[in-house]
């Protein structure tokens, strides 16, 4: 048994002081990974209520429940920030990105102290695979508000589409990585390869 939510205070206490320090665009990106991180604990919450009360074991939990959970949460804070405050695609983009480097750092962290980390190789692969997922899967979502900005594609159906997405894209790795052999490298490498051509994407949104 690990203690979630005495991590997170511990994490983000130095995190919320630094806030004082710092101004604008960094304060921002501190406040989104604090947020990551809060998102994080809340989801746990969510999965285990879920998996507790439904029986659906670990291994269920994990490919069914927690890619829905877990991107839903991430989402309605990103989508209160778009609505609300209408900010520009670069700085609602790193916001994002805080959110997911915040949620993969608590997500690892806590994994570690209650799996161990003795095993380098394992740790840089989830640091490398787990890491880069959420920040690409927050990304899509990211990306689907921006586009339906962009052109003007406003409504329901935009917002739906974009979380879809996030979510299958975390369902698929999760399936991948759930059992060893070739489907386990597989999955470990997408996030990677994703995360190319999403700053391909990224990129050449700015350009246009």
């Amino acid at each position: 048994m690990i203690y979630s939510e005495n991590i997170l205070i511990c994490l983000a206490l130095p995190l919320i002081l630094t806030v004082f320090f710092v101004r604008n665009g960094t304060r921002r990106f501190v406040l989104s990974f604090i947020l990551g991180m809060v998102t994080c604990l809340l989801g746990a919450y969510v999965s285990g209520f879920i998996d507790a009360s439904w029986k659906y074991g670990t291994a269920d939990t994990a490919i069914f429940i927690s890619p829905v959970v877990e991107e839903a949460m991430k989402f309605l804070p990103l989508l209160f920030y778009f609505l609300m405050f209408e900010p520009k695609d670069e700085v609602f983009f790193r916001m994002a990105v805080g959110v997911g480097a915040g949620f993969a750092s608590f997500e690892n962290v806590c994994t570690m102290v209650s799996s161990g980390a003795e095993s380098m190789d394992l740790i840089l692969i989830r640091g490398l695979a787990v890491g880069v997922m959420h920040i690409v899967s927050v990304s899509a979502l990211a990306f689907g508000l921006i586009l339906s900005r962009r052109f003007k594609i406003t409504g329901i159906s935009s917002i739906l589409g974009a979380l879809s997405v996030s979510m299958l894209y975390h369902g698929i790795y999760n399936l991948l990585v759930s059992q060893s052999g070739i489907s386990q490298i597989i999955g470990f490498v997408m996030p990677v390869i994703t995360s190319l051509l999403a700053l391909y994407v990224y990129r050449h949104l700015k350009m246009h």
